[in-house]
């Protein structure tokens, strides 16, 4: 594991140890405190997984998926539980292969979500990351109603040392997103980024917008390979989901970056999202600096979740 990647990982433990202590301690008090695997063993799991903010749908599919594993490995033992309750977690994680498709081709990255969850952030470091792989990256500020947001995400394309496409405060959003498409085909850019509005409480005027901003990328750039990532805060829990299901509504969104994991007991959220709802967590941030945000590992989140002796 390279300097940098164990930094974070060592981050993400110590960001979800407050996780760690609503789920993992009420599991190992489970798997060491009965004697039989039972209907009360399976309930106790059950209950412990759904208060770490996994999911009742999530759970339930976890309990199932541990019941066929345990019946068909003729388990008797509820310790040997352990590991293979931590497979199936990471089997309801799964990205798929083509997550990151967007790094690889010209591409136009549409970043939503509601105020206050870090949308804004998320796109400068994401921004950052990608110019350090090598990426030519312009930003483009369409979230043209939130004061200061503008001059947020210009702070940010400074520290990353990309181009920023802005017009004044108030401008149609659309028309933003017009101007840094014809500048990105001009200089060649690899990857278009663009912070939009997310004001769920007005979803007729977002879907509009968003329909807007579509068909513009469509008649203009229709070769470019699109992707819609929802930042949601992952303190909020079950309400993180309940967003993540309103934006689906109005957007094609392709993955989630998930927001503020450190010091949070809600950090199984990230489990229950792609399980119930079928999107890809892509990206976790556990703090304000430019690396501490990063592709979602699966692997890495449930053994970071469970402490697990093979990444001490």
């Amino acid at each position: 594991m390279s300097q940098e990647k164990k930094g974070f990982f060592g981050r993400l433990v110590a960001g979800l140890s407050k996780t760690r202590d609503n789920i993992v301690a009420g599991i190992d008090s489970i798997f060491n405190g009965f004697s039989a695997i039972d209907d009360d063993f399976y309930e106790e799991i059950e209950e412990t997984l759904i208060m770490g903010d996994i999911g009742i749908h999530t759970t339930e599919a976890i309990i199932e998926d541990l019941k066929a594993k345990v019946k068909e490995q003729k388990i008797k033992e509820p310790s040997e539980c352990k590991a293979l309750l931590i497979d199936t977690i990471k089997k309801q994680m799964d990205l798929g292969p083509n997550a990151y498709e967007f790094e690889n081709r010209k591409s136009v990255v549409l970043v939503i979500g509601v105020n206050g969850v870090g949308k804004t952030t998320s796109v400068g470091k994401l921004a950052g990351q990608l110019k350090d792989k090598g990426n030519k990256v312009l930003l483009a500020a369409a979230d043209t109603f939130r004061a200061a947001a503008i001059e947020q995400l210009t702070e940010w394309a400074n520290r990353a040392g990309v181009d920023i496409i802005a017009q004044q405060e108030g401008s149609d959003p659309a028309a933003v997103v017009f101007d840094a498409v014809s500048a990105a085909k001009a200089r060649n850019t690899d990857v278009l980024l663009c912070d939009t509005a997310g004001r769920l409480h007005n979803k007729k005027n977002l879907m509009e917008e968003l329909r807007k901003i579509h068909r513009i990328i469509d008649k203009e750039y229709p070769e470019a390979y699109k992707e819609t990532l929802v930042v949601l805060d992952g303190t909020t829990g079950q309400n993180a989901l309940e967003q993540a299901r309103q934006f689906r509504e109005v957007a094609d969104i392709t993955g989630i970056i998930l927001t503020k994991l450190d010091g949070t007991a809600k950090g199984g959220i990230a489990v229950a999202i792609q399980a119930e709802l079928g999107i890809p967590v892509k990206y976790i941030g556990v703090g304000e600096q430019m690396d501490d945000m990063q592709k979602f590992n699966p692997e890495e989140f449930v053994n970071a979740l469970f402490q697990t002796a093979e990444q001490q």
